[in-house]
């Protein structure tokens, strides 16, 4: 739905609430500037009991959501398209897994609302990446078509073609932290490729999803650290397309920290020629020059921490003695600035608004 075509408030929507990203993103709806006394519409699968009662409250589904501004009284109705169109639902926000945003964005497009989503379902354009997936509607004219109008949900690097998109795929958290910290050095040149870049990344549990797994369990993730998906991540595709490498020139291994939320990854890469501390950090500010949620550092390396429950991205790095080679090291929380935080990003560029509005 275009912009210009109404004066009403905007009305947003969330398919997903029940998740971890879905919770903070009705948390960033809810006390968004732009959206007071249009908060979203919270649609799911519910049972005929609930259905009956009238839905139900957030506080039942995440009690961390109830506040003074009666948010945790919002609640989340059984989802149908007529219910969104009741609504007059603008902006869909798809937390849903893959499988489920591959049918549910094309026919949000087809009913005129703008789609952002935070699954895997639209983000690669090669079928070579996508077969990860393994999606049924590969062959489907209408999955091609559906993934012509796909925009990678990255303000830093698409923020013009988000302003216009219909439908924005949100990045995958892993691929968040990489991208935003080796796009920037590969693009002018100066990396030597054929050397590869390593990215060694960590994530809280959090980044598994809340679905319960014999990995995400305590008694397996508790006072350990594991590595996996190792040669086989989803988000490795999303390295390759938009860094712009081969398979060959980068080695991604995610791992699992006993912790609730947060990523730091650790990038390894070689120069062609001797880099100066100053022009490596020169080259970072003017390429994030425009962006207000990446904060870089100048002396020291972040750390989780800083970036837990905010929605920046942290970057950090060292020049060894010769200027040959260099670590950089970056961090953000994989629920904000990884998922939630990242869709509010995309909302506010799809209306013109400020891009970090509701968001600091």
């Amino acid at each position: 739905m275009s912009k210009s075509a109404t004066t009403r408030p905007l009305q947003t929507a969330v398919l997903g609430v029940t998740g971890y990203a879905g919770a903070e993103l009705a948390r960033l709806l809810v006390r968004h500037p732009r959206l007071v006394g249009t908060p979203p519409v919270f649609i799911g699968r519910i049972d005929e009991v609930d259905r009956l009662r009238g839905g139900i409250p957030l506080s039942e589904i995440h009690p961390e959501l109830a506040d003074s501004r009666g948010t945790g009284d919002l609640r989340l109705h059984s989802f149908t398209w007529e219910h969104l169109a009741e609504h007059n639902v603008d902006t869909l926000f798809l937390a849903t897994p893959h499988e489920s945003s591959r049918e549910l964005a094309p026919e949000a497009l087809k009913r005129g609302m703008r789609v952002i989503d935070l699954s895997g379902a639209w983000r690669l354009n090669s079928v070579q990446n996508r077969a990860v997936y393994k999606f049924d509607d590969e062959a489907s004219p209408l999955a091609a078509t559906t993934q012509s109008e796909a925009v990678y949900g990255m303000p830093e690097l698409h923020r013009a073609q988000i302003r216009n998109a219909r439908l924005i795929a949100n990045p995958g958290c892993y691929a968040t932290s990489i991208i935003l910290a080796v796009k920037p050095l590969v693009n002018t040149g100066i990396v030597d490729l054929s050397a590869g870049i390593i990215a060694d990344a960590k994530s809280g549990v959090s980044g598994a999803g809340k679905t319960p797994t014999a990995k995400t369990h305590f008694m397996h993730a508790a006072d350990n650290l594991s590595a996996y998906g190792v040669f086989s991540h989803r988000h490795t595709g999303e390295l390759l397309e938009q860094i712009g490498l081969t398979s060959d020139q980068i080695t991604f291994t995610p791992h699992l920290l006993p912790i609730p939320r947060g990523i730091l990854s650790t990038l390894y890469l070689r120069f062609h020629i001797s880099q100066s501390r100053n022009s490596i950090l020169t080259l970072y500010r003017e390429f994030f020059a425009a962006s207000p949620l990446v904060r870089i550092y100048e002396s020291t390396l972040p750390q989780i921490q800083h970036v837990a429950r905010t929605n920046y991205a942290d970057i950090g790095f060292e020049i060894s003695a010769h200027g040959k080679r260099a670590i950089i090291v970056s961090c953000l929380d994989n629920l904000l600035k990884g998922a939630a935080g990242q869709a509010v990003q995309n909302l506010n560029l799809l209306n013109g608004w400020g891009e970090a509005e509701g968001l600091e």
